[in-house]
């Protein structure tokens, strides 16, 4: 479980198809805090650590990421915006007991990929429009909340397969939205709260 809090920008530093894709990726957490096994959220994927290690002063850890998990998100190696060698990426470890819940409750569970489809700068901010698959469509809700790269946003309008967002100076300082491009791919994970009261009306009707 997850917060939408990005607490690093980590990199990407090396990837294989070993039967599923093995990713290690750079990050400035502490090596000796990562266990074995431990959640890290990775643009909004949680991902398991497989090793860890550091190179040259630099930690880093591996994740093995599924076919599954690759066919619903932006890791598919094709467009500028996916994963690759270089690439930055929002990561964020696992909530703990205790922990202040600054952004939403995230589970690291992409739905599917938005593109983002217009940027203009507003002030100091930038809003952003995202084009969104029909089916995900129903659950975003304006003034709800979206994880787009694991980055909890609040949604400022929406229209039939559209929504926009608006993206602060200190985010984009602080994640890798400062990179984002008209074109490129996010995760994206609907609210939780969302998905439950879609499924009950759904019971409902049933």
């Amino acid at each position: 479980m997850f917060t939408g809090i990005i607490t690093d920008v980590g990199r990407v530093l090396h990837l294989a198809q070993e039967g599923d894709l093995r990713a290690r990726i750079a990050t400035s957490y502490a090596i000796e805090s990562i266990d074995i096994g431990a959640s890290i959220a990775c643009d909004g994927v949680c991902l398991t650590v497989v090793a860890t290690g550091t190179e040259g002063g630099q930690g880093w850890f591996d994740v093995q990421i599924s076919a599954e998990t690759v066919a619903r998100t932006n890791l598919h190696l094709q467009q500028r915006s996916d994963w690759r060698v270089g690439k930055r990426i929002n990561l964020e470890r696992a909530l703990r007991v205790g922990d202040e819940l600054g952004g939403h409750i995230v589970s690291g569970h992409v739905d599917g990929v938005a593109e983002l489809i217009a940027a203009e700068d507003e002030g100091d901010s930038t809003r952003m429009t995202f084009r969104v698959p029909p089916d995900l469509a129903p659950f975003i809700a304006s003034k709800g909340s979206v994880a787009l790269n694991g980055t909890s946003l609040t949604v400022n309008e929406v229209t039939r397969d559209t929504f926009g967002i608006n993206v602060i100076p200190h985010t984009k300082a602080v994640t890798t939205w400062g990179d984002a491009r008209v074109g490129d791919r996010f995760n994206l994970e609907i609210d939780t709260l969302a998905r439950y009261v879609a499924r009950l009306r759904e019971w409902g009707r049933e």
